[in-house]
């Protein structure tokens, strides 16, 4: 599904990815773990091609995508569920939703049914403005507006920031519940080891703009894993 390898990115002078790399599995749940600012947001950028890499490979299916555009990778179907959610404050939920329809054919441009049975509470607020919401209600929306891109490739950078914890239990089993179709990979970025020892199936820890450890959690240690996290 995707691969990136040896990915170098920088912000000017600053090489803030050092040869990275990470996977991500149709049916499965990649978690990226490491301490703040060692380059996990950077990461998801490259590879949604926010950010420009400046070596490196990216392959999506077996095809490389590291030179293509981000709105070219989210007709590829890979969609990006930025930290902070960046919904639109000022448009209603309902126009939150629609505006994913900027990647699909005509023919598709709808909200599917599944968005409303994941995330009920969208569905009783469509006619709210997105400003008006909590943050749990609007990390909601912002996972159902990449929903209705009909992705194959889930990106998610902390999700659960800032959330209230029943929200978070509800956005876990959202992200079990997609992974457990089958046909969609998840990757996300994580602080916390206890998020991801109860839901990722593999992991990737990174430290200063390299990934020191990787493989199926069910492998690692959790002590060796938590090192990486501590400050």
């Amino acid at each position: 599904m995707l691969v990136a390898k040896d990915i170098d990115l920088y912000y000017g002078a600053s090489h803030i990815l050092r040869g990275a790399h990470v996977g991500a599995e149709r049916g499965k749940i990649t978690c990226l773990l490491g301490r703040n600012g060692v380059g996990k947001t950077s990461l998801l950028r490259g590879v949604t091609g926010h950010t420009p890499i400046r070596r490196g490979t990216i392959e999506w299916d077996g095809n490389s995508i590291e030179k293509l555009p981000p709105h070219a990778r989210a007709r590829r179907g890979i969609a990006y569920v930025p930290q902070g959610r960046d919904i639109f404050g000022q448009l209603t939920v309902e126009e939150n939703l629609e505006t994913g329809f900027a990647c699909l054919p005509r023919s598709e441009a709808r909200v599917p049914d599944e968005v409303f049975e994941l995330f009920p509470v969208l569905k009783d607020m469509l006619k709210r403005r997105g400003g008006d919401l909590s943050g749990g209600q609007q990390q909601q929306l912002a996972i159902g507006r990449a929903l209705v891109t009909r992705p194959q490739l889930l990106v998610l950078d902390e999700p659960t920031e800032g959330i209230q914890p029943s929200i978070i239990k509800d956005i876990e089993r959202v992200i079990r519940l997609l992974a457990d179709r089958g046909d969609m990979a998840i990757l996300l970025v994580e602080q916390y080891y206890e998020f991801a020892r109860d839901l990722a199936d593999n992991v990737a820890v990174m430290d200063r703009g390299e990934i020191v450890l990787s493989g199926p959690i069910a492998d690692l240690a959790e002590s060796e894993i938590r090192r990486h996290l501590t400050v």
